[in-house]
């Protein structure tokens, strides 16, 4: 998906103030369909799912999508899910579903809430112009909110990693340079390098240097927006810092491997990444 397409167009007022108001609806972004028949269903099976509030900065309540083991008691370990440049569609839903039935609570912020619903974007251009609207500081922030409520509502505080794909996947390397209280981080696919502005005033390889815990990155050999310059230049920059990290690439697989519902949904890839990612948590104590 080309991220740096730009539109006139944005979603109206009435718009944003429902979807602000109302639950996280499921179904994939207009933008996306059709959807491909590679598609893979986790249902809801043996799992509480809901939407929830979670205060954030502003006095304003975040949503987010919710996914747990279904009578679970104990504080369980925890993964905050940042969603792909579609918002918290169907796909990331999935994500944390299945998750959640590998004994995680997974939760995913709306991150865009306050600009608008991505979902209901028809063109992708239309989609890019809300998303250049959307503050980097804003969206740090929604995540510190996340994490502490997850640490109040069913999270265990020191078992809680996080993930993140495609424009969630720059997200989760900035998060991580803040080295906020949590144990490991999984990067799918997240753009290193960039041009910066008002609202995007740090890029990935800016900070790598002040990364200070455990960071996986999963990355396609084949992908036409993050070039192999870009993570070869990554892994240097990490060099600095004394936390584990490590990059892998997929030699056949290009952008977006893991979304199942895309064109661009590589099997074998997504299979490996996913045991990886699950591998490097629990390595690191989540």
């Amino acid at each position: 998906m080309n991220d740096d397409l730009v539109s006139p167009n944005a979603p109206d007022d009435a718009s944003r103030r429902v979807f602000i108001s109302g639950a996280i609806a499921a179904g994939f972004a207009l933008a996306v369909r059709p959807v491909a028949a590679t598609t893979i269903d986790t249902d809801e099976g043996g799992l509480k799912v809901d939407t929830v509030q979670i205060p954030a900065a502003g006095g304003v309540m975040l949503p987010a999508y919710r996914a747990m083991p279904e009578g679970a008691k104990a504080p369980l370990p925890t993964v905050i899910v940042v969603q792909e440049i579609f918002g918290v569609h169907e796909h990331i839903q999935a994500v944390c579903r299945r998750l959640a039935k590998s004994g995680y609570l997974a939760i995913a912020p709306e991150l865009y809430f306050r600009q608008g619903d991505p979902r209901k974007l028809p063109e992708v251009d239309q989609l890019m112009k809300l998303v250049m609207s959307v503050p980097d500081a804003q969206v740090l922030s929604d995540l510190d909110a996340t994490v502490a409520w997850a640490s109040r509502n069913g999270g265990d505080a020191k078992r809680m990693a996080i993930t993140g794909f495609c424009w969630g996947g720059r997200i989760v390397w900035l998060y991580a340079a803040r080295n906020p209280p949590l144990k490991a981080a999984v990067v799918w696919y997240g753009r290193l390098a960039g041009t910066v502005s008002a609202n995007t005033p740090k890029q990935p390889l800016d900070v790598a240097a002040e990364i200070r815990m455990p960071v996986l990155g999963l990355y396609g050999g084949q992908d036409k927006g993050i070039s192999a310059e870009s993570i070869a230049q990554m892994r240097a920059a990490l060099k600095a810092t004394k936390a584990p990290t490590d990059i892998i690439v997929y030699p056949d697989a290009g952008h977006g491997f893991n979304a199942d519902y895309r064109p661009s949904y590589n099997e074998a890839a997504a299979r490996d990444g996913w045991q990886k990612m699950l591998s490097w948590f629990k390595q690191h104590g989540v």
